[in-house]
């Protein structure tokens, strides 16, 4: 049995019943439901009930983890007596980081004996989820906590996000487009093309007109990427906000082009990065060779 633990949070987007096989923690975000206030317990049937209320038109809400809660959540751990491996969406993305950050240094001078590694993973959603998905795989092949770190940084970067949202409004409510941007894209049917860059920052890199143009840039470009490395057995992830027939054409056409390539799991998108691009969101991650949009 390994002496260290990798540790995560709900914003991994990782399926409650891969989590508990794994025996990985996770700390969980808060959101509220119209005013209502929730934990994001990773649960598929808890997803797929958010997407179909924001449909309807729920409000839903996020909240930053304090620097307490990680405290109380790095001390629980710790206090096991393993060493922990903490892996978090990129700073970029979210003001918890800097809670983090404050609450491990207060939490090694507690347990001085013991090692807690926070990585700046630069990854988000389903892309956090791949880093940790390969890192427990290396911890429970009996990879030591140096190599399995030292992994981790070489090929967080290596982890493609690649997305689409269906309504540019949430993405107005969020303040990642203007309400001028929103309301001409709407009225002109334009679907932003997402992605993740070296920094772990989430911008838009391409305005297809229509749907389908923008599940065929999300498409396109994966088997761009794929041309470049030998996928054989290659895992890919596609998360959807209530969307799975999208999803479905997108593996079916990843599979055709490359039949060679491993399993392409589906599953619901969590609810903190849903609640910011609203239902019809599809992702896609995987391992590539180097980060690019096009």
């Amino acid at each position: 049995m390994s002496d260290y633990i990798i540790a995560t949070t709900s914003t991994s987007d990782l399926p409650r019943t891969w989590l508990d096989a794994h025996r990985v923690p996770f700390l969980p975000y808060s959101y509220t439901v119209n005013d209502k206030l929730f934990e994001d317990d990773c649960r598929e049937e808890r997803r797929a009930a958010i997407y179909a209320g924001m449909r309807r038109g729920d409000r839903l809400k996020t909240s930053m983890i304090n620097q307490f809660t990680y405290e109380d959540f790095f001390r629980g751990l710790l206090g096991g007596g393993k060493d922990v491996i903490f892996l978090d969406m990129s700073k970029e993305m979210s003001a918890s980081y800097q809670n983090c950050a404050a609450a491990a240094e207060r939490i090694r001078a507690e347990f001085p004996d013991r090692r807690l590694y926070v990585m700046d993973t630069r990854c988000i959603s389903g892309g956090l989820g791949t880093l940790v998905v390969n890192m427990v795989e290396r911890m429970e092949a009996g990879a030591d906590f140096d190599s399995v770190v030292a992994w981790g940084e070489e090929n967080k970067l290596r982890i493609a996000h690649r997305f689409t949202v269906d309504d540019l409004n949430y993405l107005k409510a969020g303040g990642r487009v203007s309400n001028a941007s929103a309301l001409v894209g709407s009225i002109l049917n334009i679907k932003p093309v997402l992605y993740v860059p070296d920094r772990g920052t989430l911008d838009v890199v391409k305005k297809a007109r229509g749907r389908k143009m923008a599940l065929n840039s999300i498409r396109d470009g994966v088997l761009h990427d794929l041309a470049d490395i030998d996928p054989t057995g290659l895992t890919l992830h596609i998360l959807h906000a209530d969307c799975l027939a999208d999803a479905e054409y997108i593996r079916d056409a990843v599979k055709q082009a490359y039949p060679q390539v491993g399993d392409i799991t589906i599953t619901q998108l969590g609810v903190v990065i849903g609640a910011h691009c609203g239902p019809g969101l599809l992702t896609v991650f995987y391992l590539c060779k180097s980060r690019r949009p096009e």
